[in-house]
């Protein structure tokens, strides 16, 4: 008898891409979901995941491709063309698929004026309200923080040179924002798609306690000071082998902010952490809202995972690693 509390079938947007990749494999991993790419070319697909070839200019191969399944996961880079995630929203609507996951990771993108100053507020605000207007789609936002290991090998990001044990402090260094491995994200994903649909006679969580509702998952809150004593440790190194610098938040955002209109693309990431670190509470979201974190059974994180997680940014600045 086929199971009908359950999602199974799960298409995905970017199974290559930063996050999708890690979302793949923990789907995967888990052993209860069928997972389908949703894609333009011919790029290299996991093992295991199945294929569905589309184009955005057809919306109609956009409906074909999500007929059928349950979720859509749509994970894509800045860099996507505006009117992308529309098209996959309206898609999803057409092929009654039940549950959508906007591409909001990250901060808290619906967030007043950290959205709108971040650029990513609009986009996934709109892809709320338009799969509400269609009525056939429940969307899920996911909110995690930035990826540490990442965030930390990108020397635009947290603000840490790695190579060069150069750390720029943004303000005193001293405002904590959300953080998470890749790993975890693709955990609480999985793991909530494993939830049944409705209850099923105990009072544990639902999928449906998640419909048209934001998801908050957390590893670390943590400051660039916080950092700091990781990368002494983790580096064997003392302060005075770094050479350290201060810059105001607000001024490193508006600088960044002008290069970007101006054209230089390059300046976005230095525009979204800047924005994010102003001591004003907007990159800690935890403060605001109740983490799933134990619910989704997700293990919590400790100061030995944190190291590690400080290890892998040392290596993946050493191979020049860029987002």
């Amino acid at each position: 008898m086929a199971d009908t509390n359950h999602v199974k079938k799960v298409a995905i947007v970017g199974v290559n891409g930063t996050v999708g990749k890690y979302i793949t494999k923990a789907l995967l991993s888990g052993g209860k979901h069928e997972v389908t790419a949703v894609t333009r070319g011919d790029a290299e697909i996991p093992k295991g995941v199945k294929v569905a070839k589309v184009s955005y200019d057809d919306p109609a191969s956009l409906t074909k491709a999500l007929e059928g399944q349950d979720v859509l996961i749509i994970t894509m880079g800045t860099r996507a063309p505006k009117d992308t995630q529309q098209k996959l929203v309206e898609a999803a609507a057409a092929a009654n698929v039940a549950f959508v996951f906007p591409n909001a990771w990250g901060i808290e993108s619906s967030y007043g004026a950290l959205g709108t100053d971040t650029l990513l507020g609009p986009p996934a605000i709109a892809a709320m309200r338009r799969a509400e207007e269609l009525g056939k789609s429940a969307w899920i936002m996911m909110n995690t923080g930035y990826w540490y290991s990442h965030s930390l090998a990108t020397s635009s990001a947290h603000g840490f040179d790695l190579n060069n044990k150069t750390v720029t402090f943004y303000d005193e260094g001293t405002t904590k924002i959300n953080n998470i491995t890749w790993e975890k994200t693709g955990d609480a994903v999985r793991n909530l798609l494993s939830l049944p649909i409705e209850p099923e006679g105990g009072n544990g969580p639902t999928l449906s306690d998640y419909r048209n509702k934001q998801v908050y998952i957390s590893g670390w809150l943590l400051s660039q000071k916080d950092i700091f004593q990781h990368v002494l440790r983790v580096s064997g190194t003392m302060e005075s082998d770094w050479t350290i610098k201060y810059e105001p938040a607000a001024q490193r955002y508006e600088e960044a902010k002008k290069r970007l209109f101006s054209g230089d693309r390059s300046a976005y990431n230095q525009m979204l952490y800047a924005r994010t670190y102003y001591n004003n509470g907007d990159g800690n979201f935890e403060t605001r809202h109740v983490l799933e974190n134990e619910k989704l059974g997700l293990a919590p994180e400790t100061p030995e995972s944190l190291d590690e997680q400080t290890k892998l940014a040392f290596e993946l600045a050493a191979s020049g690693y860029k987002y």
